[in-house]
């Protein structure tokens, strides 16, 4: 019996399947929805169990909308037991496959969905909640808890007003998330680092959205990009980042990736300080690669070093 197998059984998710109500997943994986185990204090203890590695599969873009089945089978193959999903429609599910046809396929490799990317500017732009219920209904088929909000478009973010607004509209979206025992979050680049005066529209979301409503999805490296260091957001706002994006950073170039371990990042300090940004999840993505290297061993290779190094500094 292969490790992932034994993870799953061990929280009994393989008996009752990924059809499973998102509140009884979250709880398996120490994941609740509400109550004290969502305040900073039970966000920060949850980082003590994390014991699994996710992929962002937008990692593998190039290669999932060829060959969906094959690519999931060597993703569970590189020993990540979490997938965070990106690119769903209503039209085309995920890289056309249905969300029921998808958890089935995620069920046969032993892996688990506790976070997707959802396009929300149709909501942010037009208030169209249809929308977000569409999302849910994917979502939970799943059993993910999160619907992530992975990018907001150049023309939403000109002005600190911009982020207000986009804060407003998180904070609703998350009550229509929490109803159907879902959790909203918010993933970053460095465009939210920028400055509006003494502040940046990331500090704005933070302070003008709900911490019981909505979580963030700390991408460490755009982090680094922007300037800025993850643990001092993790001091300002302890327990509002249970999500990471882990990515290196090219020692030569900067605005490449490069395996985890391999590049600039400190990531042994920031994962230090995993108990204070409420940890729950963490996500390796990468988005090239180098021209020698084969991608799907630079993701066991990531996951390696995230898994037997850095977990080991939570």
């Amino acid at each position: 019996m292969n490790k992932r197998r034994l993870f799953l059984q061990q929280l009994g998710l393989l008996s009752v399947g990924l059809g499973m109500a998102p509140t009884l997943l979250a709880q398996a994986l120490n994941e609740q929805p509400s109550g004290e185990l969502n305040s900073p204090e039970g966000k920060a203890a949850a980082a003590a169990s994390i014991t699994s590695v996710g992929l962002q599969l937008y990692t593998l873009r190039e290669f999932i909308q060829k060959d969906v089945k094959g690519v999931i089978k060597k993703v569970a193959k590189a020993d990540y037991q979490d997938v965070e999903t990106y690119g769903y429609s209503v039209k085309n599910g995920y890289w056309g496959v249905k969300p029921k046809a998808f958890a089935e396929l995620l069920k046969d490799n032993d892996l688990v969905s506790s976070s997707g990317h959802y396009d929300f500017e149709e909501y942010i732009t037009k208030g169209d909640t249809e929308v977000i219920k569409q999302y849910i209904e994917a979502a939970t088929t799943l059993g993910q808890t999160y619907l992530t909000v992975p990018f907001l478009a150049k023309r939403l973010r000109s002005k600190a007003d911009d982020y207000r607004s986009l804060a407003e509209k998180l904070n609703k979206a998350a009550e229509i998330c929490q109803s159907a025992n879902l959790k909203l979050a918010y993933h970053n680049h460095d465009f939210e680092l920028a400055s509006y005066g003494k502040t940046t529209g990331l500090e704005i979301l933070l302070k003008e959205t709900s911490p019981a409503l909505v979580d963030f999805e700390a991408d460490l490296y755009w982090v680094a990009r922007a300037g800025k260091k993850a643990t001092d957001l993790f001091k300002e706002h302890p327990g509002r980042f249970t999500m990471w994006h882990v990515k290196d950073m090219d020692k030569n170039s900067p605005n490449l990736n490069t395996e985890i371990g391999s590049g600039s990042i400190d990531y042994k300090a920031i994962f230090k300080e995993a108990r204070q940004a409420g940890l729950k999840h963490v996500f390796v993505e990468q988005e090239n690669f180098a021209a020698f290297m084969d991608p799907f061993k630079s993701i066991a290779q990531s996951r390696d070093y995230v898994k037997k190094t850095l977990l080991r500094h939570t």
